[in-house]
């Protein structure tokens, strides 16, 4: 409805100009807003409010020449000038009615659009480090960045999916370190477990692996791992000078291959289960990017380079720091280290200059909130490549906190004290956690209500919307029960026998889907959709209780049977896009 309504008011921009009475190089754009109280009609524009002061003329006379200039429409019942010159216009009822044929027809098109125009966009969400099992926060970032992508490419942009492995770095090899050390254990081995190694009873699942393949071929006793070793906290000691001399310690004894062996089996265990995992969880991938392809093939030697060659790199105690504050950051950064090794955020500087030279017109980033203080050094870097770094969104997704019975679920990643996502799902349903973590914009915090996710009533918002779905499938079993027929295409004659308030209100809905669609996908809000979709079902069931379907009047039926099939689709469409179901029974 919005695009034809601007089409005819850019039709009487286009007479007004051809007569001279508009400047040929005007640059007014057709804005359309849907207007509050139904007493002003359904869409207002100020457009001549635009045009006044260029044309030297009164608002309302503008407004005035405009709606003279429209072509004849069946769209439109009436247009009317208001307050100082809006122009508001009142859609008829054929144009109304005309929506019902529309969604049937399109079908799971209805909400597509070509708005991205086949722009390249891609977006980078999840990437978290493969140390051990995808915790309830990481599901918050995938169900909304699964629906930040789904959205951009429902409105016509061309979406590539990416998983960013951090597969490399100190992290990782306190993992495969940690899994040695419970493979001691394993052997019998006894020692002090280090307070910063992992603790999960995924890495013993590991370290049994290792032990059942190779046996004691990697043991050493525990003078032989703990001589000359620091202290660790417990004992008035550093965590982190502990845990490194720990790490070295096992490169030392278990030598090249065999740690590499040890760690890659701790990387491959933890990606396969975090792959199976988002995949259950209805997320996929077009990439999951190596962070140590980015060294392998010389990339982050080429990232500080070009930053070396733009004067933005300068040497202090052994190493080499980028000047970020001069791009907007708060202090310098360190991009290697004194003893030659690269940071984590050289790697970031190369992997986001490779994902500019794969030519997205977009990059999205979707990040938990804890990384908001690397958004201006990732920015500031890009700045001084020579890159658009506006062309980078980044979307920080606060943390999502657990309630069951009303108390707070407390967890810690290290200590292995934390719910997985895995549990989530087996605890309240794919459905039912898709639904939640995108319910608020992604910078607001998450309560999330296990028990309200788990109840079947109308307090729950994924259950009341589906139950919407199920009840229109529930009415066509019932049609069928009871020997009545439908006919779509007598229905669609007959819809001007629609006239019941609820009725309206259902109609005005589904043509405001896909301007909803459009608006939630450039915005990358996809709580847009989930909030529409509650109010939809909330006009269904009200309808509903309402009025009954399955009537003797054959006309009225069909074309009650034609609104309610309109509204199942774009309940189907909307769920879709939110990696939710739409079951046929409840």
């Amino acid at each position: 409805m919005k695009p034809q309504l601007q089409a005819l008011l850019e039709q009487s921009l286009h007479t007004l100009t051809g007569n001279g009475t508009l400047p040929a190089d005007r640059s007014v754009e057709v804005q359309l807003t849907r207007t509050r109280d139904k007493a002003h009609g359904d869409f207002a524009t100020n457009l001549a409010l635009q045009l006044a002061k260029p044309l030297g003329r009164k608002p309302r006379d503008v407004a005035q020449l405009i709606i003279d200039h429209l072509p004849e429409s069946d769209i439109l019942d009436k247009v009317e000038i208001a307050g100082p010159g809006f122009i508001n216009l009142f859609v008829s009822r054929r144009a109304r009615l005309r929506v019902i044929t529309q969604v049937l027809e399109a079908g799971e098109a209805y909400g597509r659009s070509r708005l991205g125009a086949g722009k390249k966009v891609q977006v980078e969400f999840v990437s978290a480090n493969p140390t051990g099992p995808l915790h309830v926060g990481h599901g918050r970032g995938a169900a909304y960045g699964a629906a930040v992508a789904d959205l951009l490419e429902t409105v016509g942009f061309e979406v590539h999916r990416e998983y960013y492995v951090n597969d490399a770095g100190r992290q990782m090899d306190i993992l495969g370190t940690s899994v040695w050390l419970r493979y001691l254990e394993r052997c019998g081995v006894q020692f002090h477990f280090p307070t910063n190694a992992y603790r999960g009873d995924y890495v013993r699942d590991i370290a049994d692996t290792l032990f059942q393949t190779h046996g004691r071929d990697y043991a050493v006793t525990a003078q032989v791992l703990m001589e000359g070793l620091p202290l660790d906290e417990p004992d008035g000691g550093d965590k982190e000078e502990y845990i490194d001399a720990v790490i070295q310690r096992a490169k030392t004894l278990l030598g090249d291959d065999r740690y590499r062996h040890v760690f890659e089996l701790g990387l491959n265990v933890i990606l396969d289960d975090i792959r199976d995992d988002l995949a259950e969880f209805g997320v996929t991938y077009e990439t999951w990017y190596s962070e140590r392809s980015l060294t392998d093939k010389g990339a982050v030697n080429k990232a500080l380079k070009q930053l070396q060659d733009q004067g933005a790199l300068y040497e202090k105690d052994g190493a080499l720091w980028f000047r970020s504050t001069e791009y907007g950051d708060e202090k310098d950064r360190v991009v290697q280290r004194d003893n030659g090794q690269t940071t984590y955020f050289a790697s970031d500087i190369a992997y986001h200059m490779d994902k500019f030279d794969r030519g997205y017109d977009r990059v999205i980033d979707v990040w938990g909130a804890d990384h908001h203080g690397y958004v201006p050094r990732v920015k500031a870097a890009l700045h001084a490549m020579g890159r658009e770094d506006a062309r980078l969104d980044v979307l920080l997704v606060q943390f999502a906190i657990l309630y069951r019975g009303g108390e707070r679920v407390q967890m810690s990643t290290r200590s292995g004290s934390f719910v997985t996502l895995r549990e989530l799902r087996q605890e309240v349903g794919n459905d039912a956690a898709r639904f939640f973590y995108v319910m608020r914009r992604c910078e607001q915090h998450l309560d999330f209500d296990l028990d309200l996710a788990k109840s079947q009533s109308n307090d729950n918002p994924v259950y009341y919307i589906q139950y919407a779905h199920a009840r229109v499938c529930s009415v066509l079993r019932q049609m069928v029960a009871r020997g009545m027929t439908h006919d779509q295409t007598h229905g669609q004659a007959h819809l001007d026998r629609l006239i019941e308030d609820h009725e309206s209100a259902l109609l005005a809905s589904l043509a405001h889907y896909p301007e909803m669609v459009e608006a939630a996908a450039l915005a990358e809000e996809p709580h847009q959709v989930a909030n529409y979709l509650r109010d939809l079902a909330n006009d269904f069931h009200t309808y509903y209780n309402a009025h009954p379907f399955l009537v003797d009047d054959a006309q009225l039926r069909d074309a009650r049977i034609n609104l309610i099939l309109a509204v199942r689709q774009v309940l189907a469409n909307g769920l879709k896009l939110l990696g939710v179901c739409a079951p046929e029974e409840m």
